[in-house]
């Protein structure tokens, strides 16, 4: 029996045994983790998972702002999901509140939703091997293109309460267009191309329905297991239910290669479903794209919930209000606590040269996990 302390990220500054290395440009590595592990003959028979080196306090500084100014503070705990981190916000203040966002503005919102799927996709694929290092050219194209509506690459404060900060100008959609067309082409062997990169690890790595149902794992990790939680699918939200048909159900062996499946997968029916935003959107043409709220906002005396899908799980928030304009609590649900919280159970049995493929195929920000 051999005790071996491995350092991820910027945790490699510390003491350890091993430093991990992810890849430069994986945000797996980004931020700081340890795992503290015991092997027999290089298999892992115990994992201790350690996190909090970089905590943020976001719950905290939640508390401290008024509902306007949510949305700055929502997309800096994961940078991979912000879109939909403000997206999570402005939903279940919507649901307390009673507004109804136009419906420019929940296209729009799917559109960018999705192409925030799409970016994180791109480099949790790109960065694992230079096989498909020019995934982050394309990465980098919606980027581009993302900067060019928001004003931002990485903390686009796009959504607001009730709707959005400014339209898709169809100027804007037709160039997001002529990209989709370009990548989808490129990308049109993707599935087969990850499923024969990552074919070695076929049975290694494998997660069970009940880890996933015991840790409340969701995303890929979840999916490739066999269990049907995309919230896209078993709830109503945005214009889901009118692009439902191409969002993958769940299906694979749990193991390696089916969770790199499935994000390819995934992002082939992003590219797909941003399609069919950008027609909905060029069809309707001009309108409003936002509510009028009065200068000071409050949310009504309520204890409400709500999640979504997310690029890399289920994001919920739980909301606690006593009437005025900050939040009493706001709790959030992450994805990546849950996922690096099961490590302790889904790496046991792992032989430790398939690490990486493991860490890499969980799809998890340690900043989003240390908020």
């Amino acid at each position: 029996m051999k005790e071996v302390l491995v350092a991820i990220g910027a945790a490699r500054h510390l003491p350890a045994d091993l430093y991990l290395d992810l890849g430069e440009l994986h945000p797996t590595g980004q931020g700081a983790m340890q795992l503290a592990l015991r092997t027999n003959e290089s298999i892992i028979t115990s994992a201790d998972p350690r996190i909090g080196f970089v905590h943020r306090s976001a719950e905290k500084l939640f508390e401290a702002r008024d509902y306007r100014q949510l949305m700055m503070l929502a997309n800096r705990h994961d940078w991979l999901s912000a879109v939909s981190s403000e997206l999570a916000i402005a939903l279940v203040l919507e649901d307390a509140m009673g507004i109804l966002p136009p419906e420019r503005a929940t296209w729009s919102r799917m559109l960018l939703a999705e192409m925030n799927r799409a970016t994180a996709s791109l480099i949790m694929l790109g960065a694992t091997s230079r096989k498909f290092s020019p995934l982050l050219a394309h990465r980098e194209t919606f980027l581009t293109l993302l900067e060019e509506l928001t004003g931002s690459r990485i903390h686009p404060m796009f959504m607001r309460i009730g709707g959005i900060a400014t339209a898709c100008t169809p100027e804007w959609l037709n160039s997001l267009e002529i990209v989709l067309k370009e990548i989808q082409h490129d990308l049109y062997e993707l599935p087969q191309q990850v499923n024969d990169q990552f074919a070695q690890f076929a049975g290694i790595g494998v997660v069970t329905a009940d880890q996933v149902n015991n840790y409340g794992l969701s995303g890929t990790l979840a999916w490739s297991s066999g269990v049907a939680n995309d919230l896209r699918i078993t709830t109503t939200y945005l214009a889901y239910d009118q692009v439902r048909h191409n969002i993958p159900v769940a299906h694979g062996s749990g193991d390696i290669p089916s969770r790199f499946l499935l994000i390819a997968e995934h992002l082939l029916a992003s590219l797909a479903i941003m399609n069919e935003a950008i027609q909905w959107l060029l069809d309707a043409g001009d309108g409003p794209i936002a509510v009028q709220l009065p200068k000071v906002v409050r949310a009504p005396e309520i204890t409400t919930y709500g999640a979504i899908e997310g690029p890399l799980g289920i994001m919920g928030i739980l909301l606690d209000s006593i009437g005025e304009k900050t939040p009493w609590r706001l709790k959030l649900r992450t994805p990546a606590f849950s996922t690096i919280q099961s490590l302790n159970s889904t790496l046991v049995g792992l032989p430790l040269d398939a690490l990486v493929p493991m860490l890499q195929s969980c799809t998890f920000m340690v900043g989003d996990a240390d908020r």
